[in-house]
């Protein structure tokens, strides 16, 4: 079932060194290591890709898109098995997640097929404007070149070998060299498949798609630091992804970093809703923290709540909720110590009150919840880092200003929530500017854990949240990071790209 190997120009490329993925059951499977040398040769490959990549019509990248679905919904029972096995996710969370894969493709597929995107300019040519003449101006979106894709380790197919970075890179016409992640390099591999089979049908230069997989640090500062490499998508932690932006910044020819790094996504809950709907809201929060063992990046870690009516109830449900949640299968081994790590580490810090930490062990996360006032939460800038798993902090605030204090306080984010009845709207009226400043999304009256593909949608937030704050990693927009705009003047038409001919 599983190639094994690299894909690199078309071709499955081996290695003598292996390295083993960490099946919850079962033997494990074998896959070689990724080097340097196949980083530069994947690379050129996609180099070579670019000229005719780049020329080729919306229709045909379009149709490409949809044949990539079709064929990772041909291996979807292969890729539900050893999704299983290789992350400890469900198979309907990781059906959903293919659901969502492909659903993305045939969205990219229909949006560059009606071209807006391309957002074209034409300044027509006024020889006898006085005291000079305007040349004649037109303006289109190309692509930027080859992209490099880091495979993320929560979403095996919606942050990986398919999902939103390569597509949205394939979209506007860049060849792509994806890292594939080691926590799951059997998914990947069965991916890659689906990708060259399309490719292959698609009658594409074998350039177009390359995937290495595995190895160390080095490879994936070789694929940063390749000077073919124009840009660069990354869905991980924030150290792992500051070091890979300081590397693409340092170059001789910096290049542009979109990573998105994480974030607490913190919910604000106001005194009417709080005590109108306390406990509704506390069940739904556990709810949301502990889906996937909390390990979304949207996972809301962070509770706002005004000390008054409302927050017992709120509490109490949160802890019920919690507390029924037995420990659940982390992507990892070592994902499940670092964040058994984080918890203990949060825990410990002055004035944090332990309300319910469950005992787990191995790859097992389990649900972990903390309290602390909103005065020493303002003073300890450790309390707003991210611990990647089912950990919620209630921030307990005594009045409104306290409260405001903690949102402008708040480093970026993906994501920001209101939880609100009529009665508070003027309140929240004025935290909604502080927020817009501090989130890439902005929610009312809901969770954000669950980021739907459409054409509004934003994943992505001032730093740390992501490298770039003007960028979304979901959506239609998302194809926008690969495009740089080119103007032509006085360019006679047969010079033109075919979007800009007459």
């Amino acid at each position: 079932m599983f190639k094994q190997k690299h894909l690199i120009a078309g071709k499955w490329v081996g290695g003598s060194e292996t390295f083993a993925n960490e099946p919850t059951t079962g033997t494990p499977d074998t896959f070689s290591v990724g080097t340097v040398e196949n980083v530069k040769a994947a690379c050129s490959a996609a180099e070579g890709a670019f000229p005719s990549y780049a020329a080729t019509s919306r229709a045909e990248r379009a149709d490409f898109l949809r044949r990539i679905a079709d064929e990772i919904d041909a291996r979807g029972g292969d890729i539900t098995a050893i999704g299983t096995r290789e992350t400890g996710l469900p198979a309907a969370r990781l059906e959903g997640e293919r659901g969502r894969t492909c659903g993305q493709l045939r969205l990219f597929a229909d949006h560059i097929e009606d071209g807006a995107y391309l957002d074209k300019r034409h300044d027509t040519a006024l020889p006898d404007r006085a005291p000079l003449p305007r040349p004649d101006l037109k303006m289109m979106q190309r692509p930027v070149g080859p992209v490099a894709v880091f495979g993320a380790s929560n979403f095996p197919l919606a942050f990986s070998t398919a999902g939103g970075d390569t597509a949205s890179a394939l979209a506007a016409g860049c060849p792509v060299v994806v890292k594939g992640h080691s926590a799951h390099p059997g998914v990947s591999d069965l991916v890659a498949q689906a990708i060259e089979a399309a490719r292959i049908a698609c009658d594409l230069h074998e350039g177009v798609f390359n995937q290495v997989q595995g190895g160390n640090r080095h490879v994936g500062t070789a694929l940063v630091q390749h000077p073919l490499i124009k840009a660069v998508g990354f869905t991980g932690s924030l150290g792992g992804g500051r070091a890979l932006f300081d590397l693409c910044a340092s170059r001789t020819e910096p290049i542009p970093f979109f990573g998105e790094l994480g974030s607490v996504n913190p919910m604000f809950l106001f005194s009417a809703a709080l005590k109108s709907r306390g406990a509704e809201i506390g069940s739904a929060w556990a709810g949301s923290l502990t889906m996937g063992c909390g390990q979304f990046c949207t996972n809301p870690g962070i509770a706002v709540v005004l000390d008054g009516d409302g927050i017992d109830a709120f509490t109490g449900a949160a802890h019920a909720g919690l507390s029924d949640t037995a420990p659940q299968d982390m992507l990892t081994g070592s994902m499940a110590e670092t964040y058994r790590k984080g918890a203990s580490e949060l825990a410990g810090r002055p004035k944090v009150e332990t309300l319910l930490s469950a005992p787990s062990d191995g790859r097992r996360g389990a649900p972990v919840l903390l309290k602390v006032s909103a005065s020493d939460w303002l003073r300890d800038e450790t309390l707003g880092h991210e611990v990647f798993g089912p950990l919620g902090l209630i921030v307990v605030a005594k009045d409104g200003d306290e409260m405001m204090r903690v949102a402008q306080a708040l480093d970026g984010q993906l994501t920001c929530t209101l939880h609100l009845d009529d009665a508070d709207a003027t309140k929240a009226a004025l935290m909604v500017p502080i927020l817009e400043r501090k989130a890439g999304r902005l929610l009312a009256n809901g969770f954000p854990t669950g980021v739907e593909v459409a054409d509004a949608m934003v994943h992505g937030g001032p730093y740390p949240a992501s490298t770039n704050f003007g960028a979304t990693s979901v959506g239609t927009l998302s194809i926008r990071r690969w495009l740089r705009p080119v103007c032509y003047q006085n360019m006679p038409d047969a010079l033109l790209p075919k979007d800009l001919q007459t």
